[in-house]
């Protein structure tokens, strides 16, 4: 039997790849009750729900400067997924107990646009200049 090239057994492969992805009917986890509903952009839909309020300030712990994030309303696991999403978002280390996420810098004038965002009012001074 002699031996195929590889560039004939390439090609093979590509024609039932291609054959394949032409026969894939329609994403297996697809919404049957609102197909448009599936094609939206999640960042040009409405308006957040109101989260709650959550309070920003900045303090110097042992030398250092902390902005804390306090007065969460929700499960400790809500807590400790917001604060990896800031610490994901900002590139940043922290830590989240006690109804409190610090993080370590200053970093309010970043994290209130942020949480605003995700539809949480804030309260505090979450201005680097201390103005409302």
């Amino acid at each position: 039997m002699p031996a195929q090239d590889w560039k004939e057994r390439l090609a093979a492969l590509a024609k039932i790849s291609k054959e394949q992805s032409e026969n894939t009917e329609t994403p297996r986890f697809s919404s049957a009750s609102n197909p448009k509903q599936e094609h939206q952009n999640p960042a040009s839909s409405p308006a957040p729900v109101k989260k709650g309020q959550l309070c920003i300030r900045f303090e110097k712990r042992n030398g250092k400067p902390a902005t804390i994030i306090s007065e969460f309303k929700g499960s400790q696991q809500e807590l400790m997924e917001l604060a990896r999403q800031l610490k994901s978002t900002l590139g940043i280390g922290g830590s989240a107990k006690d109804d409190e996420i610090l993080l370590q810098g200053d970093l309010r004038d970043k994290i209130a646009p942020y949480l605003q965002k995700l539809g949480y009012s804030l309260k505090g001074d979450y201005k680097k200049n201390g103005s409302r």
